[in-house]
């Protein structure tokens, strides 16, 4: 196990996974509207974003959550998230929600008791400078993970809309020394293959862009210097250390099929900064927060319930 003490004067900690196609040499990239595949120029050649920071943020969530349950997963109980609830079952929470509790389904609900209590808590907040610290402990009370991975709170009613949090855990997954590999296939109709395709109908050829790499790696960034920066004490920068990598290491221990023709298996995994140290395994890491939580609980609501009404 890492030993926490140990970063106290370090600013990041930075980890790179290296990554190989888990079959053959191909592989699907994440694509963009009126863009396509994320390809860019480096000064040692031709690079390739394969997942972007957003995504791999929703997927260390996702990772977190048991879908069966609507709940955290057991090694993470206690921990602080919103429930929105409609007609009194389970609609979303601020894990599974790209904005966490500035989802519309929390803030923009025609029930405003949510509202109206967390508006209470950041008033001494509505004029002035923001108090860190005050702004830490609340979101730590509500939802421990938007410490973890930002948030916007952009309501005018809630300090103006000035409340920001941003990403203290970020990952991407980046190719180099890319190369485009062109493939395609046909949409057969065995019935009538000169149909009229706009309705579905007919034979449809297609193509189709994959990639191929001399290198492959997921990089994560654990911004050290912004968790202890909120200012909430030992044992809460502790959790939140471990939550950080237990998110990195659940996300790489699960298997990373991305997309259907995206899937890798990752080879190794080192900590490049500080150097020295090693990636705990998930078992130590999920014995570590279970008292790290405990130690923790009182700062927190554990499940708080929000309700949506249109």
């Amino acid at each position: 196990m890492i030993d926490i003490k140990s970063l106290n004067n370090v600013p990041r900690l930075l980890v790179e996974a290296r990554l190989v196609p888990l079959q053959g040499q191909r592989f699907q990239p994440t694509g963009f509207p009126d863009l396509g595949a994320a390809q860019f120029e480096a000064a040692d050649g031709s690079h390739l974003l394969v997942e972007s920071a957003q995504s791999m943020a929703n997927r260390m969530e996702a990772i977190c959550w048991n879908e069966a349950a609507n709940d955290l997963i057991e090694p993470l109980t206690g921990l602080s998230y919103v429930r929105v609830e409609k007609d009194g079952k389970y609609l979303t929470s601020s894990v599974m929600e790209a904005h966490r509790i500035n989802s519309p389904y929390i803030l923009e609900s025609g029930d405003k008791n949510f509202v109206s209590a967390l508006k209470a808590e950041l008033a001494p907040m509505a004029d002035g400078p923001i108090d860190r610290s005050k702004l830490g402990a609340e979101l730590l009370r509500l939802d421990v993970g938007s410490l973890l991975h930002g948030v916007f709170l952009a309501k005018k009613e809630l300090a103006g809309g000035r409340l920001r949090v941003a990403r203290a855990v970020s990952g991407f997954i980046e190719a180099e020394g890319v190369r485009v590999a062109q493939s395609g296939g046909v949409k057969n109709d065995h019935v009538d293959p000169s149909g009229e395709t706009k309705s579905g109908f007919g034979n449809v050829p297609f193509s189709r862009q994959e990639f191929t790499a001399e290198k492959i790696a997921a990089y994560f960034n654990v911004d050290l210097a912004q968790i202890r920066g909120y200012g909430l004490g030992e044992d809460v920068e502790r959790m939140l250390i471990l939550l950080a990598l237990y998110k990195i290491r659940a996300v790489l221990d699960s298997g990373l099929r991305l997309r259907t023709a995206c899937d890798f298996d990752v080879q190794e995994v080192i900590i490049t900064r500080p150097t020295g140290l090693q990636l705990p395994p998930l078992e130590e890491l999920e014995d570590a927060l279970r008292s790290s939580i405990a130690a923790c609980k009182s700062q927190m609501a554990g499940i708080t319930t929000a309700v949506y009404k249109k």
